[in-house]
């Protein structure tokens, strides 16, 4: 790109970064005058013209540039890229950048699964909460964290709201069309029909609600509460349709069966183990008699899970109702009084509240830590290692807290190299959202999907996948945006910052129409042909997006 002038497809990309009251039009194949002044006239410079200027001014247009200050997170990546590294060797900054978003993506996957779900289901136990419910409220949110905490972190700031928008509008067009359409491949199948239906028509208004609110551009307060509204509308759809089935079947709604531990939890003889053998057999993220089975590639995965499984056991405690103890740990669950305290006082806020003063003398974190070891101190000198205490349940929820600050964190930085990596390359948000993102946050869920599938379970597979994107767009949107809004100001602007998001929602309702569409008429029987149409419509769709971020089509922005 030119030093004096600016394609239309780099105009187009900052228009999401205009002020409120401010229009941008353009006629195809003009360029704006040097200097981009249309863009600099009313709040300086925006950060992704810092590529138009030689490299030698990287580094201070970086500085000098407010537009350029990344919200939150533990590192800065834009001066990390263009003050730190020179720009020579630019290519290997992106390349370190890529290895850790990926590895931010192995700690949301690691977090969610191992020590959020856990935790989550352990309290939907402990509240003796029926399946149905706790499949649709606390499941829902922990295998949809990622997503929820990802697009709360990004509806934070208007520059990266793009992000949000597109990771769940593409995380819908994708599980909806490859994940779905992948589990017809592995496994053909009868649909459950009402489920089906009811499940589409529910994620189809979700869907046009958020249409709307991207056409006018604001979402209000009463559209926010309306989006989490839907879905306990949902929630009590989801059961009123269970105990209806389950009356009409004769064997009424009833609460989870008293819980019985597994055989292979029970040990054979009663073992007194002292409490340093607890704590270092608790730390250890290894099962060695497993690694020596499973084939090298499998090994080396672990080995870069590692590290993030053994801070996050140091940090997280873990309730399993599905072991005789319960999983407690009595010294490590002692340490975790300590610890997990401190996580969520130094990553709340990027540890703007934990190193505050108090009276300008004593901080946050080291009132945190004399008040979390006395009451570490009482619990260790109160309890044993072979019986957990009646309180073990508040384990969970502190492993519930704890988890949610790690996701956030890890959501934060990612949302955070995912601006810098679209400035580098004068992408849009929406097209990292619906590609690096989405993709990011379903990959885990594409696995265990197709797996169950395989398994002989594609009925419980493809409902997942209406499910859980219902919850991640009402309460992603809904929650994601309540959060961002103040008693002086009770709405949040969303203005699309490319014409990809219409071609985004467009794909999705599309997929979606087809579905509903195409599965009755089917007689709800899914083959290998409705899979192979699914995974080429979002080739097809991909393709388009990709055409449309480059300016190799147009379209004309409502």
């Amino acid at each position: 790109m030119g030093q004096g002038t600016m394609g239309l497809a780099g105009v187009l990309s900052l228009a999401g970064a205009l002020p409120a009251g401010t229009s941008l039009l353009l006629d195809v194949g003009h360029t704006l005058p040097p200097g981009g002044d249309a863009l600099s006239h009313g709040r300086g410079l925006d950060c992704w013209e810092v590529r138009k200027h030689n490299s030698s001014e990287w580094c201070h247009f970086i500085r000098s540039n407010p537009d350029c200050r990344l919200d939150g997170g533990f590192l800065d990546y834009l001066d990390g890229v263009f003050c730190v590294f020179p720009p020579q060797l630019l290519p290997l900054a992106v390349a370190l950048y890529a290895l850790w978003l990926l590895y931010l993506f192995i700690i949301l996957g690691v977090t969610a699964e191992k020590f959020f779900c856990p935790n989550l289901s352990a309290i939907s136990t402990n509240l003796k909460l029926s399946h149905n419910v706790a499949g649709v409220t606390f499941l829902a949110f922990g295998n949809g964290a990622p997503d929820v905490f990802s697009a709360v972190v990004a509806f934070s700031d208007p520059r990266t709201a793009g992000l949000a928008i597109g990771a769940i509008f593409g995380a819908g067009v994708f599980v909806t069309t490859v994940v779905a359409g992948g589990i017809a491949l592995v496994k053909p199948f009868t649909a459950a029909s009402r489920p089906f239906l009811r499940d589409v028509i529910f994620y189809m208004v979700a869907v046009f609600l958020t249409f709307v609110v991207l056409y006018v551009g604001r979402i209000r307060l009463g559209e926010a509460l309306g989006y989490l509204g839907l879905y306990v509308f949902y929630v009590l759809t989801v059961v009123l349709c269970t105990w209806i089935h389950r009356r009409q079947r004769g064997d009424g709604l009833a609460p989870p069966g008293p819980w019985e531990p597994g055989e292979e939890y029970r040990p054979l003889l009663p073992s007194q183990e002292t409490s340093l053998r607890i704590l270092t057999t608790a730390l250890s993220p290894l099962d060695y008699r497993k690694w020596r089975r499973k084939p090298w590639y499998w090994r080396l995965f672990k080995a870069f899970k590692v590290p993030v499984e053994l801070v996050l056991l140091l940090t997280v405690p873990v309730v399993d109702p599905d072991k005789d103890d319960l999983n407690w740990k009595r010294p490590l669950n002692c340490l975790h009084i300590l610890t997990s305290p401190l996580l969520c006082v130094l990553t709340l806020k990027s540890g703007a509240y934990g190193l505050y003063q108090i009276q300008g003398i004593f901080p946050v974190w080291g009132l945190v830590t004399l008040v979390a070891s006395a009451l570490a101190l009482i619990i260790f000198i109160t309890t044993r290692n072979e019986e957990p205490p009646k309180y073990h349940c508040v384990f969970a929820f502190l492993g519930f807290l704890a988890s949610a600050m790690w996701i956030n964190a890890a959501a934060t930085e990612l949302v955070n190299i995912l601006r810098t990596l679209g400035i580098i390359f004068q992408l849009s948000n929406t097209v990292l959202g619906l590609t690096l993102l989405a993709w990011g946050n379903s990959i885990g869920d594409t696995f265990s999907d197709l797996t169950m599938a395989r398994q002989g379970y594609p009925r419980m597979a493809f409902s997942a996948c209406f499910g859980g994107i219902i919850f991640n767009i009402l309460v992603g949107v809904g929650l994601g945006c309540l959060l961002q809004m103040t008693s002086s100001q009770p709405l949040v602007k969303l203005e699309p910052d490319s014409p990809l998001v219409w071609v985004l929602a467009g794909a999705l309702g599309l997929s979606l129409v087809f579905s509903f569409v195409t599965v009755p008429a089917q007689c709800f029987q899914l083959g290998k042909a409705y899979g192979v149409c699914l995974i080429t419509y979002y080739l097809a769709f991909l393709c388009v997006a990709l055409l449309t971020e480059f300016r190799v089509i147009h379209f004309s922005t409502p």
